[in-house]
C-alpha cells in the first residue's frame, strides 16, 4: 500500500500546465503529466492548467487531483466490445495504389481521439499496427517530441493531432476529394468541429457521474491500458476516490446541470443533423459519422452509452455504423 501511495504521489507531482491546441478542426491531445495521460479533454475556450506541484495534506490536494484524474477518466473508458457483426463489403476499400502502407498508432485503448483514427482507419480497410502506450512513462514514444496521442506514423512519416490526420489521410487516399461540393463540405466540417467542440465534454460528466459509473470505467481503463501491477491498483482506486470532485468540476466547467439530459440531448441533435437520411453523407459515411461514431464507440456498451441508446432516436444510426465501419483492420500482434 505504501509503494502504491508513493507511485500516485509521484505521479501526482509530475503534472505539468496543460493547454489544449486549437486548430480547425482539433481539441485533442490524450496525453499530459502523470494519470491525466490517460486521456485528456479540454475546452477550446482557454488553457487547462494544473499545479506542477501536488502534495497530499495541502489544502488543494483533493481537487487538484480530481481534475488531474478528469483528464485521466475523461470518457476514457469502456466499450472494448466487439462491432461483431461487421459487414465485410459495407467498408470503402481502396484501390491498392492509394492504399497507405506501414501504419502504426500510437494510442491509448480508451482514449476517445484515438478511437476516432481507428474507425477511419477501419471503415476504409487500412491495416495497421497499434501501440499501446504507458499513459505515466510514455517510453514507447520517447522518439517523439510530439507527447501526446494519437500519433499516426505512415513509412515512418508521424502524424498528429486525430482530426489533422484524418483530414490529411483523408487528402491522401481521395487525391480528388478538392472536387468534393461546398456545401456538403461545409455540412460535414461543421459536425466534425461539433464533435471536438461539444460532444466530447458532455460525455465525460457521464462516465463518472456516480462512483459504481465511475468503477464501471476504471475497471476498463486498468484492464486495457499498458500499466504495470502497481500502477494499475494506484490508478483505480486514487480515481475511484475523486469522482465526486471530478464529476462537480467537469458539470461546473461545462455548464452541465444534468449529465444524462445533456448526453440525450446531443444525441438527438445528432439525429436532427441526420434529417432523415442513413448517414450525415448520405447513403455512406462521411467523415463527421466517422468522428461520432469514434468517441462513442468506447461508451456504447457502458451504462452511458446503453441508456444513451435506450432513451434517444441513436441507436439506428449506430447499429448502420457498425455495419459500415465493420470488423477492425488492426493487425493481431
Amino acid at each position: 500500500m505504501r509503494r502504491a501511495q508513493r507511485l500516485v504521489s509521484h505521479i501526482l507531482r509530475g503534472v505539468a500546465p496543460v493547454s489544449c491546441a486549437g486548430g480547425s478542426l482539433s481539441v485533442d491531445h490524450c496525453g499530459i503529466g502523470g494519470l491525466q495521460r490517460v486521456a485528456f479533454f479540454s475546452s477550446r475556450t482557454g488553457p487547462f492548467f494544473l499545479p506542477k506541484t501536488l502534495e497530499e495534506g495541502s489544502p488543494n490536494w483533493r481537487p487538484s487531483l480530481a481534475l488531474t484524474l478528469a483528464g485521466a477518466l475523461s470518457f476514457s473508458v469502456a466499450a472494448a466490445a466487439a462491432f461483431a457483426s461487421g459487414d465485410a463489403e459495407a467498408k470503402e476499400r481502396l484501390p491498392i495504389e492509394l492504399t497507405p502502407r506501414n501504419v502504426v498508432l500510437y494510442q491509448y485503448e480508451a482514449c476517445p481521439f484515438c478511437n476516432k483514427v481507428k474507425a477511419f482507419l477501419d471503415y476504409h480497410d487500412i491495416a495497421y499496427t497499434v501501440v499501446e502506450v504507458n499513459p505515466i512513462s510514455k517510453k514507447e514514444i520517447k522518439w517523439s517530441d510530439y507527447k501526446k496521442v494519437p500519433i499516426l506514423t505512415v513509412d515512418g512519416e508521424p502524424l498528429v493531432d486525430s482530426s489533422d490526420i484524418i483530414t490529411k489521410l483523408y487528402s491522401r487516399i481521395h487525391p480528388d476529394s478538392h472536387a468534393v461540393d461546398d456545401n456538403a463540405s461545409s455540412e460535414e466540417n461543421k459536425w466534425r468541429r461539433w464533435v471536438d467542440d461539444h460532444l466530447v465534454h458532455v460525455l465525460s460528466p457521464n462516465i463518472y457521474r456516480n462512483t459504481s459509473e465511475a468503477l464501471e470505467a476504471f475497471n476498463y481503463i486498468t484492464d486495457h491500458g499498458n500499466f504495470s501491477t502497481m500502477e494499475r491498483v494506484s490508478v483505480k482506486y486514487a480515481g475511484a476516490a475523486a469522482m465526486y470532485f471530478v464529476s462537480k468540476k467537469l458539470k461546473k466547467r461545462h455548464n452541465i446541470t444534468d449529465e444524462r439530459a445533456a448526453l440525450y440531448e446531443a444525441a438527438e441533435t445528432w439525429v436532427e443533423a441526420l434529417d432523415g437520411r442513413d448517414f450525415l453523407g448520405g447513403s455512406k459515411p462521411n467523415l463527421a459519422d466517422l468522428a461520432v461514431f469514434g468517441v462513442l464507440r468506447p461508451i456504447r456498451y457502458l451504462t452511458a452509452g446503453k441508456d444513451m441508446v435506450n432513451n434517444t432516436r441513436i441507436g439506428d444510426w449506430y447499429g448502420r455504423m457498425e455495419e459500415a465501419v465493420g470488423e477492425s483492420a488492426r493487425i493481431k500482434s
